[in-house]
């Protein structure tokens, strides 16, 4: 059974789907997070698998995968250019920002 972070349903659909009205990120997003805690590893996948994967156009895919990496919400590897990327989910939310930046004067 796979796991989903309360914040991933009770904002980050909101943030996604209303405020940037990228729906398509939200797909991409929740099937790589799922993809990702099954393999418990990164995800290597195509833009066109991937959008085979949540039902859109590769470009769609791409798009979504680029502003996924803007606002942090994944990361991207590759071994080389022309390579299949690999991908990792990100949570910053649960970022803890005081340890981070260290202990208050």
């Amino acid at each position: 059974m796979i796991k989903l972070d309360d914040y991933v349903l009770d904002a980050l659909i909101r943030d996604l789907v209303g405020h940037d009205r990228r729906p398509v990120c939200f797909l991409a997003y929740l099937w790589l997070a799922a993809e990702q805690q099954r393999q418990k590893k990164a995800v290597t996948i195509s833009y066109r698998d991937l959008a085979e994967s949540i039902g859109v156009s590769k470009s769609s895919a791409q798009a979504a995968v680029a502003w996924l990496v803007r606002r942090k919400l994944i990361s991207v590897t590759k071994t080389s250019v022309t390579a299949t990327p690999s991908y990792t989910v990100q949570t910053p939310w649960k970022t803890d920002h005081r340890r981070a930046r260290g202990p208050r004067p």
